[in-house]
């Protein structure tokens, strides 16, 4: 590519602004534009774990298991009106072939080299002055009805070590899983607790990071609305609000990031990127809770996520398979609410404010899209799934060398964009 002094990077989400710092530990000037503003997307309201122990890839053999009659359930948390939409159709058939044991490990030896790499991302950026607070989620509490339940996430676990990771858990009661997470009910009988994760408040994180690329002289460019990005022989031109420089941020770059989530497609489809990008849309909300846990709780039979941040909890889940511009549904909150009722105390599910729906970019086969376009100097960071807040640092790092050197990095070849 020669030298990259200038680069673009649409989506200011975790992924755009991690990768847009690591490109400024180059040297690169980078300018990052967003259509709405810092963190509007996903990066807002989820669940804000930093847990690589959970990092997997979502076509799983138990979707098989699951049943087709369950996922086009409004009460199901994973949701799937295929009859409402042919393309979801075809992308769902794609998925499910792909939730094999077999297509699910190779896709795990794949993530590792990410998932070892995510927290130690994270470490990088608070000592090189990124201030946004990472707290220690040491365990995070998988709370269970039945000791049996717990069966499938011991089980996974073990797969994960199986192929190369490594996840320090422990099964324990009902009784010991409250004393560390209180709001637990009485009908929990056993937990499975996982040491050495973390978590953050998504939304004040993402700003740090936006703030420190500002302060090393970047510019976030909030409400411009990138509409097209052609390759040239000069370099990369960006089109904002329908025309070249017709809108703050426009102009020529010698290279461009697309990091727009769910969004993906919109900009990369013309440029040989034709995997398929998904919305898989998480609900949220925020509770009082008396006392706040310490710890997250994950509680796996809702398919939820409880994560204490300030004075109240997050409870967040769903994986709501529809377009990311589809209209809120307020039966992904109450099926939410309904299944987490039984198994919480003193948390009051019916006093909710900041109530959310966010679109994780969900693939076919489970794995990002991290690479380089069919056109010159154009590069793609997203499709993670869940697991965008997790693996975001290592993305960017791993991106940023991509685009400044022209070599790509062997952790990121199993998630070239062109596959």
């Amino acid at each position: 590519m020669g030298s990259v002094q200038s680069v673009a990077v649409v989506g200011a989400g975790m992924v755009g602004l991690a990768t847009a710092w690591h490109l400024q530990e180059h040297g690169v000037q980078v300018t990052v534009l967003d259509r709405e503003g810092v963190a509007a997307g996903a990066s807002w309201g989820n669940a804000g774990w930093l847990t690589p122990a959970f990092v997997a890839p979502l076509p799983e053999p138990a979707l098989l298991r699951y049943g087709l009659r369950a996922l086009v359930s409004p009460k199901s948390p994973v949701y799937a009106p295929l009859a409402a939409d042919r393309n979801l159709a075809r992308f769902m058939a794609g998925f499910l072939r792909h939730s094999t044991h077999a297509r699910w490990q190779e896709s795990m030896r794949s993530l590792l080299p990410l998932v070892r790499e995510a927290l130690p991302a994270f470490d990088h950026l608070r000592a090189e002055g990124v201030s946004g607070e990472v707290l220690r989620a040491d365990p995070v509490v998988a709370a269970f009805p039945r000791v049996a339940q717990a069966g499938p996430l011991t089980d996974e676990l073990e797969h994960i070590a199986e192929v190369g990771g490594t996840v320090a858990y422990e099964l324990v009661s009902g009784q010991v899983a409250r004393r560390l997470a209180p709001v637990l009910a009485d009908s929990i009988q056993a937990a499975v607790l996982v040491r050495g994760q973390r978590f953050i408040n998504p939304v004040t994180y993402v700003h740090s990071l936006a703030d420190a690329v500002r302060a090393r002289g970047g510019s976030v460019v909030e409400g411009a609305e990138v509409v097209g990005v052609r390759s040239g022989p000069d370099g990369v031109v960006v089109e904002v609000g329908g025309a070249e420089g017709s809108a703050e941020g426009g102009g020529r770059f010698d290279a461009v990031v697309v990091a727009t989530g769910a969004w993906l497609g919109r900009l990369c489809a013309p440029l040989g990127v034709t995997r398929v990008v998904q919305a898989g849309r998480g609900y949220s909300f925020s509770v009082a809770a008396d006392p706040v846990p310490e710890v997250p709780v994950y509680l796996p039979t809702a398919r939820v996520a409880v994560t204490p941040l300030g004075d109240r909890v997050r409870v967040a889940g769903m994986m709501e398979l529809r377009r990311p511009d589809a209209r809120f549904d307020h039966r992904r909150v109450t099926a939410i609410v309904d299944s987490v009722r039984p198994l919480l105390q003193g948390v009051d599910l019916d006093s909710r404010r900041d109530e959310w729906v966010g679109s994780r970019p969900v693939t076919i086969d489970g794995l990002p899209l991290i690479g380089a376009t069919e056109a010159s100097g154009v590069f793609v960071a997203g499709g993670h799934g869940m697991w965008g807040v997790t693996l975001g640092p290592v993305t960017g790092r791993l991106l940023a060398e991509q685009v400044v050197t022209g070599r790509t990095p062997d952790a990121l070849r199993p998630f070239d964009p062109l596959r």
